[in-house]
């Protein structure tokens, strides 16, 4: 019961707002955090289904003491016996899906006690009205009832499958021989988005823009696949490895991922880096650094050092950090990027909320430039709000001498951009850099050069919504222009375009079977 309980209460916490799934699962305390984002995850992509069911069987109104959510839930493999702290009680309102997801669309119920038993009892009314939805919607497969359930929304789009490729220990050639001889079809490199849209079945592509990225139907569970199990593929969106692609350390840096956790950011960085280098990662949370430090040994990753730290508390000037040339910065959000797949509307943040966000994330940043030898800076949220993004960065471009340059968008020649009235300082230390021209959705027009930035979006880039702006130092002591400003990441394209195939390595890998 412990694990649907946990489930239920993150589910609780995205209906009020609380925040997104990592996050409410990451602070959960639950202490299989992956178990729990699986569940919780397949919860939400069957959500609409559920309710259906829910609804043409009655349940709630025949059992008074069983709770919505419970009912939704599937299992996502064994049950422990305590839900530790923020656990949901099986009264609460998460309760009843948990329930029927498991009964009906997952491998079945292995643990529940008298919730087992009441859902069992209501077996054949559930399966019966599971039936008639089939025959109403005209399909056969449980899976044919998810498209029409989720494209219900105005303008809402289906956030595929993401697979990043773990270069640490495979290579994509490889990865695509085992998918295929698990029946998979792979149909090459997309040309557009319109083909990821149209993605089905066992198909999948290899992303257009980003190199070693996998692209599968949004139904498509990978979470018990040997591959991921054995960290040779990591579950990441799209959008959530641009920072890391952009920051595109040289191997042997020093680099700093100032909030990291979950973990996936670290394991790219060091993918980047082929493990050559130092990577400090920081976070407050104990149980999330214990958990990312299990992540992080199962993709293989050597070279970094965990802190339970605030980052505004590490000191700049300690010579510990006198080599950090690269600093990735992915500080908390409002999420309101994330696609939850929740049937409802998601509330807006307060005025209130998003100033003390947004105070927060200028604090942060201004404090990340301050580090000596940085040459290079990514920052990023999942936040769709200009508060926290195109606002952010320019109030501490303007705080640190915001007169800056940009690289202009036009087949890549590079341009000035002074803002006018903020500052008169004749050598700015940082510019933003137009990083990645190609992407399609750039950064919101809130003050000269703020088009350097990228956005992205379920509608337009089919992921979930994001922001990343690259700052680099220049003048005296400077790295030299980043190439990412011309077009694509050197680093990852050894003589092809970006997104297309990598040669293989010569370094031998491990091969799954």
């Amino acid at each position: 019961m412990a694990l649907y309980s946990a489930a239920a209460a993150v589910l609780e916490g995205l209906e009020r707002g609380d925040g997104g799934v990592k996050n409410l699962v990451y602070n959960s305390r639950f202490p299989h955090v992956r178990q729990l984002f699986a569940l919780v995850s397949e919860t939400l992509r069957y959500s609409p289904v559920l309710e259906k069911l829910l609804a043409g069987a009655a349940l709630l109104q025949a059992e008074k003491k069983l709770s919505p959510q419970l009912a939704k839930v599937r299992r996502a493999g064994g049950c422990p016996s305590a839900a530790g702290p923020g656990a949901a009680g099986p009264g609460s309102p998460a309760c009843p899906q948990v329930l029927v997801y498991d009964l009906l669309f997952g491998k079945g119920l292995k643990c529940g006690g008298r919730w087992k038993a009441l859902a069992r009892r209501h077996r054949a009314r559930l399966e019966a009205e599971l039936a008639r939805l089939k025959v109403q919607q005209k399909v056969s497969r449980n899976e044919d009832l998810l498209a029409p359930a989720q494209g219900g929304s105005p303008g809402a789009s289906p956030v595929p499958r993401y697979v990043r490729v773990n270069t640490l220990k495979t290579c994509l050639d490889d990865v695509i021989d085992f998918f295929k001889r698990q029946g998979y079809s792979y149909l090459g490199k997309a040309a557009s988005v319109e083909e990821l849209k149209a993605l089905s079945g066992k198909k999948f592509l290899l992303d257009l823009h980003l190199p070693e990225l996998l692209v599968f139907p949004p139904q498509t569970d990978l979470h018990d696949n040997l591959l991921y199990t054995s960290g040779h593929i990591i579950l990441q969106d799209k959008a959530s490895c641009l920072p890391a692609f952009l920051l595109d350390p040289a191997a042997g840096s020093h680099v700093i991922d100032a909030c990291a956790a979950p973990g996936n950011k670290t394991s790219h960085l060091a993918a980047i880096l082929k493990n050559k280098g130092q990577i400090f990662a920081f976070d407050v949370d104990t149980k999330r650094l214990a958990t990312m430090n299990t992540m992080l040994m199962r993709a293989g990753v050597t070279g970094f050092q965990l802190a339970q730290q605030d980052f505004l508390t590490v000191d700049p000037q300690d010579p510990k950090y006198s080599k950090v040339t690269y600093i990735l910065l992915d500080p908390s959000c409002s999420g309101s990027g994330m696609v939850n797949r929740v049937p409802r509307e998601e509330a807006a943040p307060s005025t209130e909320r998003l100033q003390a966000l947004a105070g927060f994330q200028r604090k942060v940043l201004s404090h990340a430039l301050s580090f000596p030898a940085l040459r290079r800076l990514v920052y990023s949220t999942c936040s769709l709000h200009r508060e926290e993004n195109e606002d952010v960065v320019q109030a501490v471009l303007r705080e640190r001498g915001s007169a800056f340059r940009c690289a202009g968008r036009r087949e890549g020649v590079t341009r000035s951009v002074v803002l006018q009235g903020l500052s008169t300082d004749p050598c700015p230390r940082h510019r933003l850099v137009n990083a990645f021209p190609s992407w399609p959705c750039r950064g919101l027009a809130a003050f000269p050069g703020a088009e350097s930035c990228l956005r992205a979006s379920p509608m337009d880039t089919l992921t979930h919504g994001f922001f990343v702006a690259v700052l680099e130092r220049h003048g005296e002591g400077a790295a030299a222009p980043s190439s990412l400003a011309v077009e694509e990441n050197p680093q990852h394209r050894e003589g092809t375009e970006p997104g297309a195939a990598p040669k293989k390595r010569k370094r031998k890998r491990q091969r799954v079977k």
